[in-house]
């Protein structure tokens, strides 16, 4: 009897986990280029980095929506893109404080985890391209930080349509430690593709001029499997010249102009 309890306390310990790797996620992403820079913001006049920017970019169809993630004093992760909530520095600023102050829509400050479960609520056409932000406090930190998202994207089974982006290279490589099947793609520009590949990377995520001073660089990513993306671009005739050159993404603040470019 007493084997038999044991087994079936083994049993519910480790069924939820199991059911929990095993679940599928059927995840379809929109064929187009377009990835909406924190949200598709602009046209509507949304706070960028909301919950209703990033409803928009997946309402109007892009194949990815950025947004930019930071974590509080007391180790809350929300989604900021400067360092700076309200004058309030995040990494030296505790969750409840920062929560004091909405956005300019009356959003609260989103947390990583309310952000996550709005951008998987009806969406299997729509990456949640996720940076996670250097800290500035330490490079300890940022590896922290990694893995603190890490588990949270676990914990809600949201991998299927995460792309982490970063500019800081370790934080990437400590990803990829963490998880040998995350998509990685590095923002700093200053990395060929080749060794992107070496180094366990999938994408590199440039600025367009990167790329117009490195034009080797496109032909050296796609003969490595290393996906191209330019941020931030706005201007048509920079869109124009990455559809030519066979970029897979473009990072802009105007994704509904280019949804109508790259038809």
């Amino acid at each position: 009897m007493l084997k038999l309890i044991s087994i079936t306390l083994l049993i519910a310990v480790l069924l939820p986990d199991y059911l929990h790797a095993q679940k599928k996620i059927p995840v379809s992403f929109a064929a187009n280029k377009v990835v909406a820079h924190r949200g598709a913001f602009k046209k509507n006049g949304f706070p960028e980095n909301s919950i209703a920017s990033l409803k928009e970019a997946i309402r109007i169809g892009c194949t990815g929506a950025e947004f930019d993630v930071r974590m509080t004093a007391d180790d809350s992760l929300v989604i900021n893109h400067d360092p700076h909530h309200n004058r309030l520095e995040i990494e030296k600023t505790g969750f409840a404080e920062l929560r004091h102050f909405p956005l300019a829509n009356g959003e609260p400050l989103p947390t990583l985890r309310s952000y996550l479960l709005a951008g998987m609520e009806k969406n299997l056409h729509t990456r949640l391209v996720l940076e996670i932000k250097p800290s500035g406090i330490s490079k300890e930190r940022a590896k922290i930080i990694a893995g603190k998202v890490w588990q949270l994207v676990k914990e809600l089974n949201a991998a299927p349509w995460i792309v982490y982006i970063s500019f800081d290279y370790d934080i990437l490589k400590e990803l990829r430690r963490l998880d040998p099947q995350a998509s990685l793609q590095f923002l700093d520009g200053n990395i060929a593709p080749a060794q992107l590949k070496a180094d366990g990377m999938n994408g590199a995520d440039y600025h367009f001029s990167v790329f117009k001073k490195n034009p080797h660089w496109i032909k050296e990513a796609k003969e490595n499997g290393i996906a191209l993306n330019a941020w931030t671009v706005n201007d048509e005739e920079t869109m124009q010249w990455l559809i030519k050159e066979g970029f897979d993404f473009i990072t802009t603040n105007e994704p509904e102009r280019l949804m109508q470019i790259a038809r």
